[in-house]
């Protein structure tokens, strides 16, 4: 295996070098901070943070924000939704994109390039909101799971990204041995296809996972019973309406006490409803580059 290195002589060389340095640090303190100061806000004073104390670290560290999050049964409620949505959505979601994606890579499969024509043209028209909502009322899914996973199970963009990388990935000589030796094409799929897609399987479900565990609009509009309400949805009602629940609050007696209790408590909400999606990037984070690379060569 051959290396190339790059020689850098000249003060160019420093100059460009040291205006990167300066300009991805600043890029990744405007991304982290808001995040940081999410969470020492989380755990500080409530009049701390409004006389514009906390800025670097904790003041008057505290977790009452948490404890009465976690004491809301709703919190859980909310949660155990979302996680449901999120583990169906994802495995249909990721079933669907694979099974569309392998056959448009196989340049034997016939009238593959109309069946991609006509998965483009929905990229540029949809049916909009109120004919979708009747399809969904029809279809009897209101106020059912399958309003939220079953209509935008499948993206074309993600079809287009697996996709690429079969083609890339699996050459038509392999296909064609194993076809040799006897392999069907459902044997072919099971067993050679999917074991060699590993990171592009492991970025479907980052980006199935990531967009049904932050998705709330879908449960806005066909969903009416409070019960199965995700975890988004509340947050949504918390932070954009300001409708903390009230037994949050029940200890609380004073007007400006509750506003502090309820500033304290969206800081906390928004740490817990990132939390699963923080704890699983690591875990895929090594597949995610090689399968979004490869995938979108070509695309």
């Amino acid at each position: 295996m051959t290396t190339t290195v790059l020689k850098r002589n000249g003060k160019g060389d420093l100059l460009f070098d040291c205006l990167n340095v300066v300009f991805l640090t600043i890029g990744m303190l405007l991304i982290l901070y808001p995040l940081y100061f999410v969470l020492i806000a989380s755990v500080s004073d409530p009049n701390a943070i409004y006389a514009g104390d906390v800025w670097l670290f904790p003041k008057g560290f505290t977790m009452d924000g948490y404890q009465r999050i976690f004491n809301d049964s709703s919190i859980w409620l909310g949660y155990a939704n979302s996680l449901l949505y999120a583990v169906v959505g994802t495995v249909i979601g990721v079933a669907l994109t694979l099974f569309a994606a392998y056959p448009l890579s196989r340049k034997d499969f016939v009238g593959r390039n109309v069946f991609m024509w006509f998965f483009l043209l929905t990229t540029f028209f949809s049916g909009g909101l109120i004919p979708t909502y009747l399809l969904v009322k029809d279809l009897g899914m209101i106020n059912t799971i399958w309003a939220l996973v079953l209509p935008g199970a499948a993206g074309v963009f993600n079809i287009i990204i697996v996709r690429t990388f079969f083609q890339s990935t699996i050459p038509d000589e392999m296909r064609e041995a194993a076809f040799i030796d006897g392999c069907s094409n459902t044997k072919f799929f099971l067993q050679m296809v999917i074991p060699l897609s590993k990171p592009i399987i492991a970025v479907m479900v980052l980006f199935h996972m990531v967009g049904f565990w932050n998705s709330f609009f879908d449960a806005l509009i066909y969903l009416n019973d409070q019960a199965k309400y995700p975890l988004q949805l509340i947050l949504r009602n918390i932070l954009v309406q300001n409708q903390v629940n009230s037994s949050m609050m029940i200890d609380v007696e004073s007007y400006a006490a509750k506003m502090r209790v309820s500033e304290l408590i969206k800081y906390g909400v928004i740490i817990v409803a990132s939390l699963p999606l923080l704890i699983m990037y690591p875990f895929l984070q090594r597949y995610f580059v090689k399968g979004v690379m490869i995938g979108s060569i070509k695309g």
